[in-house]
């Protein structure tokens, strides 16, 4: 991947995908965990939201190695390089938990019968594959889902945390040394 586009480096540029998925990542995540009508309406569309957050990550970090090479090397820049490094960590199984909430929901929702091949020919109105059929494994379903949705909130709270943690300690190491100084006002201009 390059440093540098026109001159300009591409991870300030870049880092602005994960900045901006990676937190709708984590609220999409939340909602379909906590909300099952979110999980039924919504789990598709923030699976391939997770997914592309979780692809922005290594772009990100990339892109940061390669001008971390191009930089005088800081204690701040090295603490923001190793949380970076870190953020897919938790990003990566958010997807996997998230895959697996849309997945459980889907086979809890689906009749009996109706995600696997018909072997015999068309079911009869009342049994395996209708409306009318059971539903598959209710109880682990349920268990299942739980489960999912417990660590679902857990990576999203670290993901979350963690691109903070990383936004931050960025800030610092490229701005930790420039002091704000209030500017002069223009002769005529208003008063606050």
């Amino acid at each position: 991947m390059p440093t540098f586009l026109s001159g300009l480096p591409l991870h300030p540029l870049v880092v602005h995908a994960v900045v901006v998925l990676v937190p709708a990542a984590v609220l999409g995540a939340l909602a379909v965990a906590l909300w099952p009508a979110a999980r039924r309406r919504w789990g598709w569309p923030v699976l391939v939201l997770t997914a592309l957050a979780a692809v922005s990550v290594p772009i990100a970090t990339s892109t940061g190695e390669g001008l971390e090479h191009q930089l005088p090397r800081t204690a701040a820049l090295a603490a923001h390089a190793e949380l970076g490094d870190q953020l897919l960590v938790f990003v990566g199984p958010l997807l996997v938990t998230v895959l697996g909430l849309v997945l459980v929901e889907r086979w809890r929702r689906a009749p009996a019968g109706a995600l696997a091949p018909a072997a015999h020919g068309p079911a009869r109105a009342d049994g395996p594959g209708t409306a009318r059929a059971p539903r598959v494994g209710a109880p682990a379903a349920r268990v299942s889902l739980a489960v999912l949705a417990v660590l679902t909130v857990l990576l999203a709270g670290a993901a979350a945390v963690q691109v903070v943690r990383i936004g931050d300690s960025g800030a610092r190491a490229a701005w930790g040394s420039v002091q704000y100084a209030p500017q002069p006002r223009p002769a005529g201009a208003p008063q606050d």
